[in-house]
């Protein structure tokens, strides 16, 4: 929360850049009009028309609010209320129909299903269960903008505290633009210690010369999330399932811990430029025929993980200090060039070489009875990459590979892909991935003031291999349907140690990272459909899961279903358009991955078998203009059904709760 103020700071002085209007696309110069805008037309809630002084009218649509990805993927803002946006506005702003979330905001989420195909060739910190608010490096978005553009959006939380996330787009030329965010959160929560807050800060440029020579696009992000730790319900039977008046209140339910935070802090500079060294126009038109660039990419970070007490726990086992403080470091660079060829006849290659620093690290050396941990994990990495994408027609084919050249975290990535556009309604798409990496660093090394939770693993664990294939069929009619299998081997996870969990209850004292010595295959199957009569729709997302193992190591619900029904209509003479139905969410009971405060991460349990309970929301959303108006009844069956829903053994769901909130978005 930090750099809200420096955020805020920037947006009331932000104006003082001037924003220059576009010039009219068929304009060649490159001089600026530069009058006033005096009025916006709307089309069916869109930015369409600025007519400008002088009688001179400039075309700006929606679209000329470019939003621009990571893998360079253009979009443009969308101020439509669909159902999409409606499954989108939440905390992480994605859909979360394979996550199933704690009781708080900003508290881990437990999958119902799993994806394991991997994007980065090199482990990451760990505590992967506090990251999914964590903005990586291809989280990040980059904008091209026709004049100002903000983005507000505004949520209540769990009692005390709200949610915003804000941005503000804008350019001080046409080839240079900018985007400063802050998201922003405090909730406290119904249960007793569970509050949690966050603060994400990113700052974004992009640039490219007159002559398209030269461009570059760089940001800065400054993340923190802090959470109370209370480790579930210590006695979930009596004052929870039994469904007991006198505990309708949460706050008078027992949580485990009242001492406990975990902490993750992350900073990021990031610049990716390349200039062209060959660059051919088609004929005399803009069209670019034949380049060749050189470019450099270059990202450095650091990352924190605490978890901190004020008293050991048994409940942890046994401990070296009578109060607890552990601290996980990672500091990260990279450093990678690449040659750019396209011809529009050949397709787009790359190949790149990159050198890759890390430094995994813990203050001090353990030395035991029994064992002496290492205090850092610490290398240099060579590997060389490449990519090749081509349309041809119809057909769209894409590739890419990595593979590590030296040093200790050998790893390698093979991505491939086919698309064919059937025809205007069909599209149809396979994809393969294949790829053999080191298990994240707190499975190879960790120091923890409890005992137990002290191991090294780099010279036993091996990689983890991946192999998947996909395909992917795209209908208007038929619907979207994909069907993914892959084989793992090595898996690795976190579970209690057998041998010495002995007694009921005592299974978080002997958390440990293990290894699968057997071949994992796993089946997922997802298929999506909306139907539409007059101004009612029903939207279906169905998940069927499979897997085959020998030892109960990745546990997955069977079923997953989300079903929705709704009335969407103009009203007030087209002055608001209206969205209004219900929310169904349904996945078959297993045995729930359990969630471990110390780590931060989930571990494998067989035991609870939790799930098999349905969820319903009722929402009335609106839109005026640019303004869409949010207002949702959570979970409000929990408020006569039975008590067994919980997000991991001991942490429930969420209660009835009715939450409010808009998005706005400005255009100057």
């Amino acid at each position: 929360m930090k750099y809200f103020f420096q955020f805020i700071l920037f947006i009331t002085s932000a104006h003082l850049f001037g924003q220059e209007t576009p010039m009219p696309k068929e304009q060649k110069d490159s001089t600026f009009v530069k009058n006033e805008i005096t009025s916006i037309k709307k089309n069916k809630g869109v930015l369409d028309t600025i007519v400008l002084k002088e009688n001179q009218v400039q075309e700006i649509t929606i679209k000329d609010y470019k939003i621009i990805s990571f893998a360079r993927d253009t979009t443009y803002l969308d101020t439509t209320l669909t159902m999409a946006k409606e499954y989108k506005y939440n905390y992480l702003r994605k859909d979360n129909f394979e996550l199933m979330p704690f009781s708080n905001i900003g508290q881990p989420f437990n999958q119902l299903a799993v994806a394991f195909e991997r994007i980065n060739l090199y482990p990451k910190l760990g505590a992967k269960a506090r990251h999914f608010n964590y903005t990586e490096m291809e989280d990040v978005d980059y904008y091209n903008v026709a004049t100002p553009m903000t983005d507000v959006l505004f949520k209540t939380t769990f009692e005390e505290g709200q949610l915003l996330d804000a941005l503000l787009s804008f350019n001080t030329s046409r080839r240079l633009n900018f985007s400063l965010a802050y998201k922003g959160m405090r909730s406290l929560g119904k249960y007793l210690f569970n509050q949690s807050e966050s603060g994400n800060f990113k700052a974004t440029s992009n640039y490219v010369t007159k002559n398209g020579r030269y461009n570059f696009r760089a940001h800065y992000v400054a993340q923190d999330m802090i959470n109370e730790e209370n480790g579930g319900l210590s006695n979930p039977e009596e004052q929870f399932e039994s469904n007991d008046p006198s505990f309708s209140n949460r706050v008078r339910v027992n949580v485990r811990f009242d001492d406990a935070s975990s902490k993750i802090l992350g900073k990021r500079y990031f610049i990716d430029h390349q200039y062209k060294l060959i660059k051919k126009q088609k004929d005399s038109s803009s069209i670019e025929k034949t380049s060749l660039a050189i470019g450099h990419m270059f990202n450095y970070e650091t990352k924190f993980y605490q978890f901190q007490q004020t008293a050991a726990n048994s409940y942890f086992g046994t401990s070296f200090l009578a109060e607890i403080g552990d601290q996980a470091k990672l500091k990260t660079m990279l450093n990678q060039v690449s040659l750019n060829f396209f011809n529009t006849n050949l397709g787009a290659l790359q190949a790149n070489i990159g050198v890759y620093n890390y430094n995994y690290f813990f203050d001090s050396v353990l030395i035991t009875d029994d064992q002496r941990i290492e205090n850092q994990l610490k290398g240099e990495e060579l590997a060389f990459g490449a990519k090749y994408s081509k349309q041809i027609g119809k057909f769209l084919v894409k590739g890419a590979a990595k593979f590590n050249l030296s040093g200790d975290l050998t790893g390698s990535i093979i991505d491939a892909t086919a698309s064919y556009v059937l025809n205007t309604k069909n599209k149809l798409s396979a994809s393969f991935h294949s790829s053999g990496r080191m298990p994240d660093f707190n499975f190879l090394l960790y120091q923890s003031d409890y005992s137990n939770y002290n191991w090294q693993n780099n010279t036993i664990f091996q990689k983890e291999s991946v192999n998947s294939l996909s395909l992917d069929f795209e209908s208007k009619l038929w619907g979207n349907i994909n069907a993914k299998i892959s084989a793992i081997d090595n898996y690795t996870y976190f579970a209690s140690d057998p041998d010495k969990a002995i007694v009921s209850g005592s299974e978080n004292a002997f958390i440990r990272p293990f290894q699968e010595s057997n071949s994992i295959e796993y089946l997922k199957v997802r298929y999506s459909k909306e139907f539409k009569v007059g101004k009612f729709a029903l939207s279906n997302s169905i998940l069927y899961q499979k897997v085959e193992q020998r030892n109960k190591v990745l546990n997955v619900p069977q079923f997953v279903t989300r079903n929705t029904l709704y009335f969407s209509s103009n009203i007030f003479k087209k002055a608001m358009f209206l969205q209004t139905g219900f929310h169904f969410k349904y996945f078959s009971s297993y045995t729930m991955d359990a969630y471990n405060s110390v780590l931060g991460e989930f571990y494998v349990q067989n035991e609870a078998k939790l799930g098999g309970y349905p969820l319903f929301d009722f929402f009335i959303n609106a839109k005026v203009r640019q303004t869409r108006i949010f207002l949702k009844a959570e979970h409000f069956n929990a408020a006569f059904g039975k008590r067994n829903y919980y997000a991991a053994p001991n942490y429930p769901y969420r209660d009835f709760v009715i939450r409010f909130g808009v998005v706005w978005n400005f255009f100057s």
